[in-house]
């Protein structure tokens, strides 16, 4: 595997650095250690510019080539936050903030990308300019969204932007990416049913808004199974229901709460119009009222088609072309790198994480042994990008 020498040389320093924002986790847009470590590297690295308050803690480092005879800037991404999750890997490195943890890997992918901005701080083998974006809140805060909305691509002149995020269970050392949806649209969904209460002795004399509810999470799934196309993805999953007080009252008002995942934006506009005409019809069949109040959250991330060939192309460099696979499945999870993809042209790409626990969880922890992988695959990728000459 042809990693680069020198970042193999460095590994172990980035490695303390990741282990040092692992143990010192923060959430949302409240990363002001992690974004003042970030900044304080990148000065001590030499970028030409540092642009901070994007997002209120998002910062972007951006390091000028030997020349500019393109004019063109890249922009490569890495997210900062952590998880509102109690760690319980018993890592020497663990969380030392009750209550949160990096469960998603962040802290590896800050660490990666600022060991590319070292090198490429060191090096300057490319023509043009890179911009190393570093965005708060991505775990549900919008964090890419808001550093769009503060300036983003107007005060930096990217181009072109690429993501990476690490996958658990795909081997260290090779890669996944495919065009067009590659993480879903992230909505969700909130129901209320009104029916009549009463004396749970007499259910005759109500009407029974937890009836409702109970036949409306097994109606609701026919929206994907008997309206959609076989062919199209979607995932509709009910994860909570409410109602009730006492065991022998039968409430007035039950609530679903739930989340739709897709990775089309037509099939996300069909079950978020199916949805508002069947809920109130449903309930309606057995005398009851019921409104859903629909909201869409992160949109589908769609890597462009040119620019994903060419991020393939580099990771088929750095790993060899049996290591990368073009048309890996895409995840019905969700990423806010997507806002930046609905404004830039670019590609998101996964990176193997090797056997470690999922995504999420409180065993979760990024693995160091990736770190050598992924900063070739950012150098090579501006470097090939940019090519001098």
């Amino acid at each position: 595997m042809p990693i680069l020498n020198s970042v193999a040389a460095f590994q172990p320093e980035i490695a303390d650095w990741r282990r040092d924002l692992h143990a010192h986790p923060e959430v949302l847009f409240d990363v002001h250690r992690t974004a003042g470590f970030v900044a304080d590297k990148l000065r001590e690295f030499g970028c030409d510019e540092i642009v901070t308050g994007l997002a209120g803690t998002g910062i972007v480092g951006i390091i000028h080539g030997r020349s500019n005879k393109s004019g063109r800037t890249i922009g490569l991404r890495a997210d900062m936050d952590a998880l509102p999750m109690t760690e319980k890997t018993g890592a020497p490195h663990a969380s030392t903030v009750p209550g949160k943890m990096h469960a998603c890997g962040h802290d590896g992918h800050t660490a990666m990308l600022l060991g590319a901005a070292k090198y490429l701080a060191e090096t300057r083998n490319f023509d043009g300019r890179v911009a190393l974006v570093f965005q708060p809140a991505e775990e549900g805060g919008g964090g890419g969204r808001v550093m769009i909305e503060d300036g983003l691509f107007e005060r930096t002149g990217i181009d072109e932007i690429y993501g990476m995020h690490n996958w658990p269970g795909m081997p260290v050392g090779q890669f996944g990416i495919r065009a067009g949806g590659i993480m879903a649209a992230t909505d969700r969904f909130y129901i209320d049913i009104e029916g009549q209460g009463g004396h749970a002795a007499r259910p005759q004399q109500t009407i029974d808004p937890i009836i409702v509810a109970a036949q409306l999470v097994t109606a609701l799934q026919t929206i994907v199974s008997r309206n959609l196309d076989p062919l199209e993805s979607a995932v509709l999953s009910v994860t909570m229901i409410e109602a009730g007080e006492a065991d022998n009252v039968i409430s007035r008002t039950a609530k679903i709460t739930g989340t739709v995942r897709t990775l089309d934006g037509n099939v996300q506009d069909f079950i978020e119009a199916r949805m508002g005409e069947f809920v109130p019809q449903f309930a309606q069949s057995f005398g009851a009222r019921a409104s859903i109040r629909y909201a869409r959250g992160y949109p589908v991330t769609v890597n462009a088609p040119e620019q994903t060939a060419f991020a393939a192309s580099v990771a088929r460099e750095v790993a060899g072309a049996d290591k990368v696979d073009a048309e890996t499945a895409p995840s019905m999870g969700g990423e806010d790198f997507s806002f930046m993809l609905n404004q830039r042209p670019g590609a998101y790409i996964f990176i193997g994480n090797g056997d470690s626990t999922e995504l999420h969880t409180d065993t979760y922890d990024f693995n160091d042994e990736a770190i050598p992988v992924g900063v070739s695959y950012w150098v090579r990728l501006a470097e090939m990008a940019l090519p001098i000459g």
